[in-house]
């Protein structure tokens, strides 16, 4: 009995790094896709595959829906659209070793907007993040933040937005989440289409290639990333979890550099540190306090509740 646990344990341990492994490849597969295709183009078709990879399953499954998860989908759905349209941009105007610290900045911004009292450490940590997004966007000689950069700043406060909107309109209420992500996908579908026409016909006319990185943004980085995320949270603590997941701006980093020939300046190093140590940190401080508050709410720090989020 003690053997299948260890092995159910180490089992849910390597999902869970796989997820954080596809999320810190979608910042790459993200910019590659860019480069050949508009950005709304590339959107439209990951949310699309998305929406209709999550509609089978739900379809399969033959749950009855209820109208908590419709309402709260289409919410959520214009939230999730303008992080993904902020990431997406970002990510097409910067590097994705970048894109992926810059954005982990979400573990460390949500907690402030979920109108809890935080520990003095908890804003040292924040702080140490902040220091450290000054070296990333500055690696070459103090400047303005570059474009992609504050796009990338501006996706981590929605997100963060997002995420704590998440915790207000499910907690308590029963609401399935592939149903609330089914709603999800179709809603920024259909935000997205109009805008995305004029884009079609470059869309339809994608190499091989091309599609390849979008079918692996919708799928695996999406569908497959939110259903393994359930499967193994359902198997193991909230904070191991937290920890294992927050592994992916470390692979965001390591496949810029070792697929994408991307490179960091020694600041740009510093600063990929220091942003690691801060967010570990302070997701470290804001666990502890709320296991210890006895009226924190049961959220999860580092959820992604949406399966087409990156």
């Amino acid at each position: 009995m003690q053997r299948r646990s260890m092995l159910t344990a180490r089992r849910t341990d390597v999902v869970l790094l796989m997820v954080a492994l596809v999320w810190g490849s979608s910042y790459l597969s993200a910019k590659t896709a860019t480069t050949a295709l508009p950005v709304l183009a590339v959107l439209l078709a990951r949310y699309a595959i998305s929406a209709l990879a999550c509609g089978a399953l739900s379809g399969l499954r033959r749950r009855r829906w209820t109208r908590d998860e419709v309402r709260s989908g289409a919410v959520l759905g214009v939230t999730q659209a303008a992080v993904l349209l902020l990431e997406t941009y970002g990510v097409a105007h910067t590097s994705a070793a970048n894109a992926g610290l810059i954005i982990s900045l979400t573990i460390v911004l949500t907690p402030l907007l979920d109108r809890r009292r935080l520990p003095p450490a908890f804003f040292l940590a924040a702080g140490l993040c902040v220091l450290a997004v000054g070296l990333l966007t500055s690696s070459s000689g103090f400047h303005a933040p570059r474009l992609g950069d504050a796009l990338m700043l501006a996706a981590a406060v929605v997100r963060a937005g997002h995420v704590a909107l998440v915790g207000r309109l499910t907690v308590g209420r029963p609401i399935d989440p592939l149903h609330l992500t089914t709603v999800q996908t179709v809603v920024g579908t259909a935000l997205l289409l109009p805008l995305a026409i004029p884009h079609l016909p470059a869309l339809a006319a994608g190499s091989a290639t091309t599609w390849s990185q979008l079918l692996y943004l919708a799928l695996f980085c999406s569908v497959f990333a939110f259903l393994a995320q359930t499967w193994a949270i359902q198997r193991t603590s909230a904070s191991r979890a937290s920890l294992l997941l927050g592994t992916e701006p470390i692979w965001a980093v390591a496949i810029g550099i070792s697929l994408g020939g991307e490179h960091l300046t020694v600041w740009a190093s510093l600063g990929a540190v220091l942003m690691i140590a801060g967010t570990y940190w302070g997701q470290a401080i804001e666990r502890t306090h709320r296991e210890q508050s006895p009226t924190s709410g049961p959220t999860e720090p580092r959820a992604r509740p949406a399966c087409a989020t990156t």
